[in-house]
């Protein structure tokens, strides 16, 4: 008798579990697919905080390889060059993919891997009505103490269907106009010598500010 109840309540359970996917709309859709990666590179982070100090390189490969499925850093790097990415040849764009990448990971990482536990909670997704391949994850980060910090993923949908970060804001600063407008200062600092300015931007972002600019906020 018991194994038949189980039985029906397992078949009553999945059923429901699969209706309620099917029922739920493109944004609930979207919000759980970046709760789901989210967390997932939260646990990551958490699992593999040691390994900084032994290995940064190691750490640097498993982190990347986790943010790759989830973060458009080309389209980021991109946009950050603005303008000026039409100057530069296709080796040059890789380049600077690479950089930037490189660049937050020596700037932030040791932030990360030396702060209190933190959680993430991802509360509401919104899609665009004009575009139904772009949207909007809010999301709020609660330090140990309580403090809370508002977030806001920029999502778009690939040629393979697929949600990929292209841009955050922090407490109301938009991080990759932030960059975008150093890209610019640096590209007329040095005359417009692209390759001068991704040669230093690993220099460029530790001199960037975004602590002071949240501060100001």
């Amino acid at each position: 008798m018991f194994a038949m109840k189980y039985r029906v309540f397992l078949v009553f359970a999945l059923f429901t579990l699969g209706l309620g996917q099917a029922l739920a709309g493109p944004e609930e859709e979207l919000r759980r697919y970046v709760d789901e990666n989210t967390q997932k590179l939260v646990q990551k982070l958490n699992a593999e905080r040691g390994l900084y100090d032994k290995d940064p390189e190691a750490f640097y490969s498993s982190m990347d390889e986790t943010l790759d499925q989830f973060v458009d850093f080309r389209r980021i790097a991109a946009r950050v060059m603005g303008r000026y990415a039409r100057q530069t040849t296709s080796e040059q764009r890789d380049e600077f993919v690479e950089k930037f990448k490189r660049s937050l990971f020596d700037s932030y990482a040791q932030a990360l891997v030396s702060a209190d536990s933190f959680q993430i909670t991802v509360k509401e997704a919104a899609i665009m009505r004009e575009n139904d391949a772009r949207g909007t994850v809010q999301m709020e980060l609660v330090n140990s103490s309580g403090t809370r910090y508002p977030l806001t993923y920029s999502m778009y949908r690939n040629a393979d269907g697929r949600w990929l970060m292209e841009n955050v804001i922090v407490e109301g600063i938009n991080i990759g106009l932030a960059f975008r407008d150093r890209f610019a200062q640096e590209m007329e600092e040095n005359r417009g010598q692209v390759q001068a300015v991704i040669d230093g931007w690993g220099d460029t972002i530790e001199s960037l500010n975004l602590e002071e600019e949240l501060d100001r906020s």
